[in-house]
């Protein structure tokens, strides 16, 4: 081996060290160990210990109690209401989100920040608040409490009041979770669609939709875990009014706060069932949303084939979201 190729070996070998050096994913191990052990650790404490000592408790009677608990009729009506409200909620934010992403990403039009901040007052404001905010509009001495009662319709202290709560504080997820999506991948594949003739609910539902919908499914997983979980806003806007306007949540801090701890964890451990359903779901939305990402599909090509399934072809899915062609 020449002199020459001594030296440049040498050089490439220091550089390389040097780099190791200077990567952040080549700390001595003890490093990565402690650090590693820390987050376990705070995992443990406050994720699987608690998880765990709420099925303990749950099923600290046995399953027979367990069960009778859970078929209580009080524990059923709130196990209704939370599934009906949820039901409720849970499409109209689909819809909000889609409507409200679709127009922010897509077009500019005067308003377009405010409408976007207003999408994240519910993360800004207090559950409490806004569920107070309802009880001043709809209350019997609130704006429109008169008028209401004259017209014997009740919102507050009723289903009504529950669902209008729950939609408040869930509606930013499934926008939230579309907008950085849509704008992240541009406006080549609508831009193709429209150019060879899709109209925009054919581009809408051939590119855009396709495309979106993991991040959709995201958001709706999100919202329908805070719907059913939601506590604050809802406990002030229901009354309390035990077998009919209880959710579960608020049902098991009724059972709690009459040492029933059995037949509370009993009915907290659906909360804790569904937690773990949407965990396993939003990782599965993740793993389809990164390969997704990861795909190499050209975007032109891609809302070239969708456009033309309109005429018949079988249209791929395209990647697009971004301004709509006027």
């Amino acid at each position: 081996m020449s002199d020459d190729s001594v030296v440049l070996s040498s050089t490439r070998r220091a550089a390389s060290g040097a780099a190791r050096h200077n990567d952040p994913v080549t700390e001595p191990r003890a490093v990565r160990w402690v650090l590693t052990g820390i987050a376990l650790l705070f995992l443990v404490l406050f994720l699987v210990v608690p998880l765990a000592a709420v099925f303990y408790q749950a099923l600290s009677k046995g399953l027979g109690f367990y069960f009778e608990s859970l078929a209580d009729p009080d524990a059923l009506s709130a196990i209704k209401l939370t599934l009906l409200t949820a039901a409720i909620a849970v499409p109209l934010n689909l819809v909000f989100g889609l409507v409200a992403s679709w127009c922010i990403a897509k077009f500019d039009f005067k308003g377009k920040a405010l409408l976007t901040t207003l999408i994240d007052l519910p993360f800004s404001v207090s559950p409490v608040i806004s569920g107070l905010i309802y009880v001043l509009l709809f209350g019997a001495q609130g704006w429109f409490g008169p008028w209401l009662q004259a017209h014997d319709v009740q919102i507050v202290f009723a289903v009504p009041g529950i669902v209008l709560a729950t939609v408040f504080v869930t509606f930013p997820f499934v926008a939230r979770e579309l907008i950085p999506l849509m704008q992240a991948q541009g406006t080549d594949e609508e831009e193709a669609a429209h150019v060879l003739g899709a109209s925009g609910w054919q581009i809408f539902r051939r590119v855009t939709l396709p495309n979106v919908k993991w991040g959709l499914l995201y958001g709706v997983i999100l919202c329908n875990a805070r719907a059913m979980g939601e506590f604050g806003a809802v406990s002030v806007v229901s009354g309390h009014i035990r077998g009919q306007t209880d959710t579960m949540p608020l049902h098991v801090e009724i059972l709690y706060n009459e040492y029933n701890f059995s037949a509370a964890f009993a009915v907290a451990s659906l909360l804790a069932l569904l937690a773990l359903v949407t965990l396993g779901l939003k990782l599965l939305a993740e793993r389809h949303m990164s390969e997704q990402a990861r795909s190499p599909r050209g975007g032109a090509l891609a809302a070239g084939a969708a456009a033309s399934g309109i005429t018949g072809t079988p249209a791929s899915s395209g990647a697009g979201a971004g301004r709509q062609v006027q």
